[in-house]
Parts: structure tokens; sequence; C-alpha cells
């Protein structure tokens, strides 16, 4: 079981990151928030969780150990897998995947693509008893500004991942940054996803 990686960033992608360790490259998939902690030729560390299937060995990169606590404890739910999990992830921050759950916030976590009311109701049911056992995070990297353009870019790119059409996300996403065109982009991911789920 790999629990970490630490070494030089060479690729950062949309949902992944590509870090050399004594010369291999491990690519980690992550959320928009981590990915924006991290700076292409620097060192960075990031906490691992890697699932086995009978085709492929996948690794998941985490800032903090609650991130990587919620995503193992998120599988435990029929149905959630691991890119669910993640998707998860990427729209709540842990602090708020844990009020949701422990407050019984359907609509919040039905903001999820890939979540339905029935599905959200679920995880309220089989989680809102563990959620309080995660440990939550001491120190979280801060993350750095970003052009508006490149954000723009990367935001609008993650949510037609995501699931939205292509026009829905270029409308949330420009709506936000015209409302801060300094935003980094996990904080316009986030808000885009917000006004999405509002609408959906």
């Amino acid at each position: 079981m790999i629990a970490s990686v630490r070494g030089e960033v060479l690729e950062i992608g949309l949902d992944h990151a590509v870090i050399e360790a004594t010369g291999v490259g491990y690519r980690l998939n992550t959320t928009p928030a981590t990915l924006a902690t991290l700076r292409r030729g620097e060192e960075s560390r990031l906490l691992t969780a890697m699932i086995v299937r009978e085709d492929s060995m996948t690794l998941y990169g985490f800032a903090d150990t609650e991130s990587r606590d919620l995503f193992g404890l998120l599988q435990t739910v029929s149905g959630v897998g691991p890119r669910l999990a993640m998707a998860i992830l990427a729209v709540l921050e842990p602090e708020a995947l844990r009020k949701a759950l422990a407050e019984g916030n359907v609509t919040a976590l039905t903001r999820v693509p890939g979540i339905g009311k029935r599905g959200a109701e679920r995880m309220v049911v089989e989680l809102r008893d563990k959620v309080e056992a995660v440990a939550t995070s001491g120190d979280v990297p801060g993350v750095v500004p970003g052009a508006a353009g490149a954000v723009r870019e990367q935001v609008v790119e993650a949510l037609t991942g995501l699931g939205f059409r292509l026009d829905q996300a270029e409308k949330a996403t420009d709506s936000v940054l015209a409302k801060d065109p300094d935003a980094v982009t996990s904080t316009v991911l986030r808000s885009a996803l917000a006004t999405l789920g509002k609408t959906r």
C-alpha cells in the first residue's frame, strides 16, 4: 500500500498530478482544491489511497488526512465508488461535507453530479454517525491565485468532465469570475457548482 508520495511535480492536469519520487512518476487523481496547492517543478507531498481492481491500479492524492479518510468512508456507501467519492470532495470541502452529513442536508449533497435525492439520503443515513470519527485537519495548504483566463479554462473543463453541458459550464464560470476576477480555481469551481446545483 502506497501511503504517500513526495517529490517533484512533473505535470498538473485537470483532475490529476504526476509526482516523481525516486525516479518513478506517479499519477495521482485528485481534486481541484488540492491541485491548486501544487506548482510544476516544485517538491510536494500528497497522502494517497490506492484502489486496486482486476484491470487497474489507481492512486488518489490528498492534501490532508481528513480528506483521505473521508474518501475511504464515502466508499462504504452502496453505489459510491472512487470517482464519485472524488467528485463529492471536489464539490464539498471536508468541513462542508461533514456538516451536510451530520445535519442531513440532502440539498447540499445533491449538488454533486451523479447523486440524486435517494442517494444523498442513503449517504446521510449510513454516514451521519460515522463522520464524526474522522479527525479534522490541522494545517491545510493554502491555494495560490492563477490567471483568470487559465482559471476559467480549468473550471469549464472540470465542470464538463463532471457531466455539465459546455454552455452551462461557461455561463456559471463567467458569472463567478465577473464577481471575483482574482478568485483561485478551487473557489471558482465550488461557486460555479453551487450555482449549477440550484438550477438542476
